[in-house]
């Protein structure tokens, strides 16, 4: 791994634990995952691989992240406090958050440093995964659907939440 993905890495999941304290729901609860996400996505996804299996591997690893970013958007606690809308990730969000990126972690170091490339490229011939290109994709796509999901989750679990207070809370804090 570079020094860069070990930073991006160690960055995302120090925003979860940012967020096990609570603070109050803005801009920057949504645009700081996504900015992160997007410089990742930019960086790894110079291409979609579409040969053999390769997109049977990104659609799974695809869901895997879209299931763990839902299911930690929703054991995120948002409540109203003073008229705003207060975020705290509970213990099974960090837990599925550092999950998701440390599978994604321990699977790159396995593979480049541990040994693991024999098995990856044995399991890759076995199921007509074509390239590496398609296991980065697929990490890639994993992570960044993983913080979107949780994301939209979040936000619509919030404007819904601002909803029911309404007009006294408003959705995005943007005074924070």
């Amino acid at each position: 791994m570079t020094t860069t993905e070990w930073i991006t890495d160690i960055v995302l999941v120090l925003v979860v634990f940012r967020q096990l304290r609570e603070a109050r729901l803005d801009r920057k609860t949504f645009l700081i995952p996504l900015g992160i996400v997007a410089f990742v996505a930019y960086s790894y996804l110079d291409s979609v691989p579409t040969a053999g299996n390769d997109l049977v591997l990104i659609a799974a690893l695809t869901a895997v992240g879209a299931a763990l970013g839902v299911a930690g958007g929703v054991y995120t606690r948002i409540r109203a406090l003073d008229g705003h809308l207060m975020i705290k990730a509970g213990a099974v969000s960090a837990i599925l958050w550092v999950l998701g990126m440390g599978a994604r972690m321990g699977f790159q170091v396995w593979a480049e440093h541990g040994g693991g490339a024999d098995d990856v490229a044995r399991f890759s011939v076995a199921h007509h995964i074509t390239s590496d290109q398609a296991w980065v994709t697929a990490f890639v796509m994993m992570a960044v659907t993983e913080v979107v999901t949780r994301v939209a989750t979040i936000y619509l679990r919030s404007r819904a939440r601002a909803g029911a207070l309404a007009p006294a809370v408003p959705v995005l804090d943007g005074t924070a």
